[in-house]
């Protein structure tokens, strides 16, 4: 096992038995206070818990290179997992959002909102020193999955960060001309966690279908890639008609059909540009493979 492998394999294993922790606590809070908006947090970070042991499982394979009887590697099993993820969440936002509307209609209920605030923030505080402690370790590593955990604790701690705020501001309700809100208010977040996590589920289902599909990227991933490449051709005979770039997983796969000016090109400097490309784009993308092919003859 390589040190890369050994080092997703350390931060995810910290991920999954503090995320553990957290979800644990966080369904004995929601159903103590019967708080939806709790409980739709627990059942996403459920979710991500689930995803987290299957990544772990299949990690070997992800950094197997790539064969004759797998051209791709093993990459679109990681665009697998994310559709499932995608899926998942779905669900559970679609689930718990029937509920929600359910709870409304029927008068809303009133919840602690002193002892969810408390809660909320001492997830953040614990939140906050887990990705301390993973940002140290990920500091020598460069992996997609890791840097997808990392951006989500990120946003564990700014959500907790926001619910804290919320349920103490509604603490203040009482006796004043929005307490009427007060039954509601509950439903209200639980809205507010569906509309900001959904369009992000729904992101990454879009992009793990296209995966699968060999799709182009994202019109930003294009533009990039272009850009980089033609910095580097521009003082070169070489001049690109064409990009077939393929992202499946982890690995992108980019070839740039060219043609050449002159009636000849040495494969010393064909192979100097090839290098040259691909050493500029491992700084924007990692596990990216660059390949010049001559289209025709200008």
């Amino acid at each position: 096992m390589s040190k890369q492998q050994k080092l997703e394999r350390k931060i995810l294993w910290i991920s999954l038995s503090t995320g553990l922790f957290f979800v644990i606590f966080e369904f004995m809070i929601a159903i103590y206070t019967k708080s939806q908006s709790v409980l739709m947090d627990a059942a996403y970070d459920a979710s991500e818990l689930l995803m987290i042991g299957l990544t772990l499982f299949l990690i070997p394979l992800f950094h197997r290179p790539v064969s004759e009887k797998h051209p791709f590697g093993y990459g679109q099993i990681e665009s697998f997992l994310v559709i499932i993820k995608g899926f998942m969440l779905l669900a559970v936002t679609l689930g718990l959002s029937a509920n929600s509307v359910e709870i409304a209609l029927s008068g809303g209920n009133i919840v602690d909102g002193k002892l969810v605030s408390i809660f909320q923030f001492i997830i953040a505080i614990a939140s906050l020193a887990v990705l301390y402690f993973m940002m140290r370790i990920n500091r020598s590593l460069s992996s997609p999955i890791i840097n997808l955990e990392i951006y989500g604790w990120k946003i564990d701690v700014v959500y907790s960060i926001g619910m804290g705020v919320a349920f103490f501001a509604s603490t203040f309700l009482e006796g004043t001309k929005l307490a009427f809100i007060s039954p509601y208010f509950d439903q209200i977040i639980a809205v507010f966690i569906i509309l900001f996590m959904l369009p992000e589920a729904l992101k990454m289902l879009v992009r793990a279908i296209k995966d699968v599909f060999l799709f182009s990227p994202e019109k930003e991933v294009m533009e990039k890639v272009k850009e980089i490449s033609e910095n580097v051709l521009q003082d070169t005979d070489l001049h690109a008609v064409f990009y077939d770039v393929t992202r499946t997983g982890r690995r992108m796969w980019i070839s740039i059909y060219f043609a050449v000016k002159k009636d000849y090109l040495h494969v010393e400097t064909l192979g100097n540009i090839t290098n040259q490309i691909n050493a500029e784009l491992a700084e924007q993308f990692d596990n990216c493979i660059c390949e010049l092919v001559l289209a025709k003859k200008e």
